[in-house]
């Protein structure tokens, strides 16, 4: 199964990937996510450390049982070769109404056939007040006209 665009990468198929991934992850639909990465896939998550794709995809389902209203932005950080590093933000609530904003980092390596191997992400989280969201689009894919992190000053 290949999954475009592929290693080595450019600039702009290392932004197309960073834009395809975000996109995925906005559908909170853990099944499609997990699809992208390797069966044998290998995540750090915070203090979680999901091995291959039926692990993601149970740790996504619980991720998004308790992240209500998630909306997520990345941003292209660095790229080489088979590898790409992304900043990222992402808004929710949790089960007690409190609005989050966390912010982190994601380390991806690639296989040949564009599926991601290895993913190591670090994050904080942030409470925030509702009025001070940034993120407004309607659940699902982001607009193309809507601010990226650094446009946001994020």
């Amino acid at each position: 199964m290949s999954r475009p665009p592929l290693p080595p990468f450019s600039a702009e198929t290392a932004a197309e990937k960073v834009r395809l991934a975000e996109d995925a992850w906005n559908s909170r639909d853990p099944q499609r996510v997990a699809q992208a990465y390797t069966i044998d896939s290998d995540w750090r998550n915070r203090a979680e450390f999901p091995q291959g794709r039926d692990e993601i995809e149970e740790f996504l389902t619980r991720k998004w049982a308790g992240e209500s209203d998630y909306r997520l932005i990345k941003e292209l950080w660095a790229f080489r070769e088979n590898r790409i590093a992304v900043r990222f933000a992402y808004e929710w609530r949790d089960r007690d109404g409190q609005w989050f904003r966390s912010y982190g980092n994601e380390n991806w390596e690639f296989d040949e056939e564009g599926l991601m191997r290895r993913r190591f992400a670090s994050i904080n989280d942030l409470p925030i007040d509702e009025e001070d969201r940034k993120f407004h689009w309607a659940l699902g894919r982001r607009p193309d006209d809507h601010p990226g992190l650094s446009a946001l000053g994020l």
